[in-house]
């Protein structure tokens, strides 16, 4: 995705106003940013797609704006010097039956409608369907949100709640602030009959469920587990990296979960069906907080480290909790391990866009982990592990990050091991199991 994400200024904040109507129906949007320019600018772009243009103005003056594709070229009357802060606000009708298609795990994104209103699904790119962004996986800035809805529909985005007032003519103004910064393809806001459902954590820590209303009693014992999971992946983790979390049951068909932070989006399928399955999905979910969401990929190529934890963490869990044994899952992706190198690409060289959220991603890259356990020891991985999310809380990482810290705690030099592993043609052998072998490539 070469194009996705800007250069020539850094994002301070992202304040979203949110005018709903129905769904399906386009709405009333502005989307304010405030920036530092990192170079003098005649022009800047922003990331931004599919929705009707009305108003863009920098400082205050009006600005000369024109679309090249997903791109928005923004033109200010007077140049920006280097270090100078600026405003941008864009007026626009938002479309929240707009989205886009992959044919890839991420399957459709952008706006989800619910049958009363809807979910964001961004990841991985979808953010400019929903408002004008940097959009970039490394690139993270904190977000305010204004959300007006009818009377009768609750509000919900990633953070904490900062104020809900009931205006003059009875509609309802919601504000949410990140509390953290959050990458574009992390954001969530959702609009639906729900019932929030509060409760705590390890530490006290603030659990908050928002559930459409027909769904409270058939997803609650599922959801009840959050705890539990939450304290489980401490001691693998350590704490918690963010102030509050929370499961958004999604009302929709559509078969995916996402992490987005501190709000994990579950599908209602996942919580009405068999428990292993739904214990993965929520593992998986709130793995995602630590390794994703708090520390972020710095290009779409480190996917790996991003769906190859949470898978491992998910697996892990899964195998001591009713489902396959972790050793039993890692050997079956071992056997297929040649058949998606030659698929997809690599773990950490993707054969594309098209090839990004693949099962290589997954269980291919949960995989290579499990090989680094195997070479180092649980407890050296345990380490490293921990060092690496405390390392890089709240920061962008990348493969050679982890390769050159993974080194550091094991007291070893691991890119001789790891190198072929993340993007050799052919699967290495597996430490400890020279039983272990790699299905034939067919095709």
């Amino acid at each position: 995705m070469p194009l996705d994400g800007n250069g020539g200024y850094t994002v301070r904040r992202y304040t979203l106003d949110f005018d709903w109507a129905a769904p399906r129906t386009p709405f009333g949007a502005s989307t304010t940013i405030d920036a530092t320019a990192t170079q003098a600018l005649s022009r800047f772009d922003l990331d931004f797609a599919g929705n009707t243009l009305r108003r863009v103005t920098v400082d205050g003056t009006p600005a000369r704006a024109v679309r090249d594709g997903d791109e928005l070229v923004v033109t200010p009357s007077r140049p920006i010097p280097h270090g100078g802060a600026f405003t941008v606000r864009v007026d626009y009708t938002a479309d929240p039956a707009r989205q886009r298609h992959r044919g890839d795990a991420i399957a459709d994104y952008g706006w989800v409608p619910t049958p009363d209103g809807t979910v964001l699904y961004p990841q991985p790119d979808g953010a400019k369907m929903i408002f004008p962004v940097d959009d970039h996986p490394s690139l993270r800035a904190p977000v305010t949100f204004h959300i007006t809805t009818p009377p009768d529909l609750g509000a919900v985005a990633n953070g904490r709640l900062v104020e809900r007032v009931r205006r003059p003519d009875g509609r309802v103004r919601w504000t949410y602030d990140s509390e953290h910064p959050v990458a574009a393809q992390l954001v969530q806001m959702a609009i639906g009959r729900f019932a929030f459902v509060e409760s705590a954590g390890p530490r006290g820590l603030p659990v908050r469920d928002v559930v459409p209303d027909g769904l409270v009693t058939g997803t609650k014992a599922y959801r009840a587990l959050t705890s539990e999971h939450l304290a489980w992946l401490e001691r693998h983790l350590g704490p918690y990296p963010f102030r509050r979390y929370g499961v958004l049951v999604a009302d929709t068909d559509l078969p995916v979960a996402l992490e987005t932070q501190s709000l994990s989006v579950v599908p209602r399928a996942d919580l009405l069906g068999d428990r292993v399955d739904a214990e993965r999905n929520l593992v998986h979910e709130l793995t995602h907080q630590w390794t994703g969401d708090s520390v972020a990929i710095r290009r779409w190529s480190d996917l790996w480290l991003s769906e190859g934890h949470a898978r491992f963490y998910e697996r892990l869990y899964s195998g001591t909790h009713g489902g396959d044994s972790f050793e039993s899952a890692m050997r079956t992706a071992y056997e297929r391990h040649d058949q998606w190198r030659h698929d997809d690409g690599a773990p950490a060289e993707p054969g594309g866009d098209t090839h990004l959220f693949k099962q290589m991603r997954y269980d291919g890259s949960a995989l290579v982990l499990y090989a680094l356990r195997e070479k180092v020891g649980e407890e050296t991985f345990g380490r490293i592990e921990r060092t690496w999310v405390t390392t890089y809380q709240g920061r962008a990482a990348g493969t050679h990050d982890f390769v050159a810290l993974a080194s550091g705690v094991a007291g070893q030099d691991l890119s001789t091991f790891l190198t072929p592993w993340l993007y050799g043609a052919h699967t290495p052998p597996m430490p400890g199991h020279p039983d272990w072998h790699p299905d034939p490539v067919r095709g």
